[in-house]
């Protein structure tokens, strides 16, 4: 199985359409990534609310004060977690590794909101793999296509996301699957958020930084993500 170096940073220098593209990627991903921040932002201001009230009395429920300061404790570590996995994908370690269904994961968590507001139906079908890829060019390319897919396509609709490995015909690497299947989603409420749409070329432009393979397929696009370290 070959291998990527993490020390040849020289695949690492993207062409100045890949970086357009991921430009264009990162503003397509502000609005999941405002709604990442502030998920378990939220619940903090209203579990305050209820604590105050409950301090205000005049023999306060001290085992109920105590709760909710557990809960707001919580919130804040999640959501101090989720700054720093927002950060992770403004300027990622290029040298981080990720299992396969890992990164799908990451990739469906950070969309999967958006797109049923839009009116598609995402389903993470991944299961483990061995070998472990990029996790910066994984996020870049999965996140890219289900955007590019769902820029191109009618609501509604769903998003199946598969991965498998071949060593006979894929030994450099794991081919991620995404198939659209018409009718899978609701009719969705929400239009995306006002910038240019994804086009083929800047989803071509990011897997030759990558040195990943892209292809169209029949339902849909397949990815190949070159793996980093062995299985």
């Amino acid at each position: 199985m070959q291998v990527s170096d993490p020390a040849d940073s020289s695949f690492l220098l993207p062409t100045r359409e890949a970086e357009a593209a991921r430009y264009a990627l990162t503003r397509r991903l502000a609005p999941s990534m405002r709604h990442h921040l502030v998920v378990n932002l939220q619940p903090i201001g209203m579990i305050y609310e209820v604590m105050d009230r409950r301090l205000r009395t005049s023999e306060p429920d001290l085992a109920h004060v105590q709760d909710s300061a557990n809960k707001i404790n919580a919130f804040a570590r999640a959501a101090l977690a989720s700054c720093t996995d927002v950060v992770g994908w403004l300027a990622p370690d290029e040298t981080v590794g990720i299992s396969v269904e890992d990164a799908v994961r990451e990739c469906a968590g950070m969309l999967a909101t958006s797109l049923s507001f839009r009116g598609y139906a995402l389903r993470n079908e991944v299961k483990p793999l061995p070998g472990r890829v990029r996790r910066s060019a994984a996020r870049n390319l999965i996140s890219g296509a289900l955007v590019y897919v769902t820029d191109h396509l009618e609501p509604a609709a769903a998003l199946v996301i598969t991965a498998q490995v071949n060593e006979q015909s894929q030994p450099q690497g794991v081919s991620i699957h995404i198939t659209v299947r018409p009718g899978g989603g609701d009719k969705g409420f929400a239009a995306e958020a006002g910038y240019r749409k994804l086009e083929w070329s800047d989803l071509a432009a990011m897997a030759a930084a990558e040195r990943a393979g892209l292809a169209r397929e029949q339902e849909g696009l397949a990815i190949q993500l070159p793996w980093l370290v062995a299985a």
